[in-house]
């Protein structure tokens, strides 16, 4: 059933004063994914809706509707909740059923602002790219207090883009890069140590001034190829994302970093399992993992995922082309090209599984998935997952298919988010191949990883 936006001046209502409460402590629960915000209102609503669109079990908007109101009523009535608890339980159906018809003045007002529309996937552009900047902001406050981000080098000349980091200016270049709060503080410093006290006025020295860096705007492609096998559904004991969510919120933050400081650079998304899919930027956060009755798909096909990447990056015109692989685990599944190594695979191993998909398998996955899965790459698929090893034919036929992708002047990273790290050594065997590089990352660090990644290699670069 349609909504009808009706305001009736949502702002009077207890819910929507309660949303904009300056309250920090209440605020600081619901920002746990997303960070604290210095505006109340409407940006603790969105971090609700943010962390909501993540979830593979994607609530509906009467769902939606449903738990904005919950969790607002939870925090302001505490002492309440055991009640009222009671009375949901023998109400629940009576209450879906009223939200269908008189969503709250919260959501009519989100749906008014153009934050959301009444359609299964329900977050606007404007919603995506506001939660998309909430979620980089939380990121770049991490990258700026840790230690990721911080790359220092000597290498970097002058260039369109200004970074945060800096380095000792050098005589001849511009004045104007110099950054003078830092510049002042290690005069303050120089005198403190030189003569025991502060100094007023400060005598600067040139040595102690400091420059942003900067990098010229270097174009580049990247694919990210994220794992949809069926494992990637799993989260830690204590964590609250599950590898796929933690995946799709890093993405959703890199695309904003993209579009924010690197508009010229281009960047894809495809989805993988057993066969591979390109994804809309738009539709991030409702990639959803392949269960393991879903017809064999919820293996891990490395394969499928570089010659798809492969296709994209060779009709992209940048001469520095990319594949950064984002997986839980090692390959489980291969194309079978040659009808003579399937018969003498069956020979050595005769319980042996193919996997080939039919006209109405596709269909279903693009009605369920929402994604068109690319057979043009190979439509027979061997499929053997091993405890903790890869099958032999399976590593060597990925480890080709990476080769092909150096050849053609593309290099391949992989970033793992597994709690095993048993799992990487395969991924390190095929980078040394490929000359590429492996990395490890827990779930709640995956976006700090791939923003680091992403920034270190636009220096590498200008390196190179």
């Amino acid at each position: 059933m349609d909504y009808k936006i009706q305001m009736n001046n949502p702002e009077k209502s207890y819910l929507f004063q309660l949303a904009y409460s300056r309250d920090e402590s209440r605020k600081s629960k619901f920002s746990k994914n997303f960070g604290s915000s210095p505006k109340p209102g409407i940006d603790l609503l969105l971090s609700i809706v943010g962390r909501e669109a993540l979830r593979e079990n994607r609530p509906n908007l009467q769902e939606l509707d449903r738990i904005i109101k919950n969790l607002l009523e939870q925090e302001s009535i505490g002492e309440d909740s055991t009640h009222r608890q009671d009375t949901n339980n023998n109400s629940r159906e009576e209450e879906n059923a009223r939200a269908l018809r008189f969503p709250s003045p919260i959501l009519r007002m989100l749906l008014h602002e153009g934050y959301l529309k009444n359609d299964e996937k329900w977050l606007t552009s404007r919603g995506f790219y506001r939660i998309g900047n909430m979620i980089l902001d939380d990121v770049m406050k991490a990258l700026k207090l840790g230690e990721a981000g911080g790359h220092g080098t000597k290498t970097l000349g002058t260039g369109s883009v200004i970074l945060d980091t800096t380095r000792k200016y050098e005589d001849g270049n511009d004045i104007r890069l110099v950054n003078i709060p830092l510049s002042l503080l290690n005069s303050v410093l120089r005198v403190q140590k030189e003569f025991g006290r502060i100094e007023i006025p400060v005598q600067m020295k040139t040595e102690d001034l400091e420059e942003y860096e900067t990098l010229q705007d270097v174009r580049a492609s990247v694919v990210y190829c994220i794992d949809l096998s069926s494992t990637m559904k799993y989260s830690r004991m204590f964590g609250d994302l599950s590898r796929i969510e933690a995946a799709k919120k890093a993405l959703w933050s890199l695309v904003m970093l993209n579009k924010k400081f690197f508009p010229n650079d281009s960047v894809y998304i495809v989805g993988f399992g057993s066969l591979a899919s390109r994804v809309k930027i738009s539709d991030i956060p409702y990639l959803k993992t392949f269960d393991a009755g879903s017809d064999f798909l919820h293996y891990t096909n490395y394969q499928a995922a570089f010659r798809l990447s492969t296709r994209i990056l060779l009709n992209d015109g940048s001469a520095n082309k990319r594949i950064i692989l984002v997986t839980d685990g090692h390959p489980s599944a291969c194309f079978m090209d040659d009808v003579k190594q399937q018969e003498k695979i069956l020979k050595i191993r005769p319980y042996s599984h193919f996997y080939k998909p039919d006209a109405l398998s596709l269909d279903s996955v693009r009605a369920e998935y929402d994604l068109r899965l690319d057979v043009s790459a190979g439509n027979l698929v061997y499929l053997c997952y091993r405890y903790r090893q890869v099958d032999s034919y399976i590593a060597e036929q990925t480890i080709i298919e990476a080769e092909k992708c150096l050849k053609k002047g593309i290099y391949i990273d992989t970033l793992m988010i597994s709690e095993e790290d048993s799992l990487l050594g395969f991924v390190n065997e095929m980078e040394r191949r490929v000359k590429g590089r492996s990395y490890y990352a827990s779930p709640e660090a995956l976006e700090a990883a791939l923003l680091s990644d992403f920034i270190r290699n636009k220096r590498a670069i200008l390196r190179a």
